[in-house]
């Protein structure tokens, strides 16, 4: 299994991501931040190599994507398919909203966060190997 642990240069990479956040990343961020949103911790711009994450609760293991317009031509559609791939592989559960999702529907948005959340089976945040498996 690869190490989670990010380089420095990832590490600063995610820095300089959570300092320059899209309009559409800042508007979600207002209202997930500080455990608003069924008292969970999320990050924004969180390194898990080898993918910086817009959005992670690690509590959860949820990972919130918002996906602007280059995600949706044939380059971008076979990077995020191959980065949902990997990151479900590592136990890890996706929600993608597009950019137009947030900006003309952030109570949806939430909305739906908060059914998933609810939802969730709450399982321990542990390695696969300390779980057995």
């Amino acid at each position: 299994m690869p190490s989670h642990k990010p380089s420095p240069a990832q590490r600063e990479f995610a820095k300089r991501l959570r300092n320059n956040l899209t309009d559409c990343e800042r508007l979600l961020w207002r209202r997930l931040r500080n455990r608003q949103l069924s008292g969970y911790k999320f990050r924004r711009q969180h390194p898990f190599p080898p993918y910086v994450l817009d959005f992670y609760c690690a509590e959860l293991r949820l990972v919130v994507e918002l996906d602007g317009g280059q995600h949706y031509g044939d380059v971008g559609l076979e990077k995020d398919r191959l980065r949902t791939d990997y990151l479900e592989r590592q136990d890890l559960r996706m929600l993608r909203f597009s950019n137009l999702d947030v900006l003309q529907n952030l109570e949806g948005v939430l909305a739906e966060i908060v059914c998933w959340i609810e939802a969730a089976p709450l399982t321990p945040t542990l390695s696969p190997q300390r779980r057995g498996g």
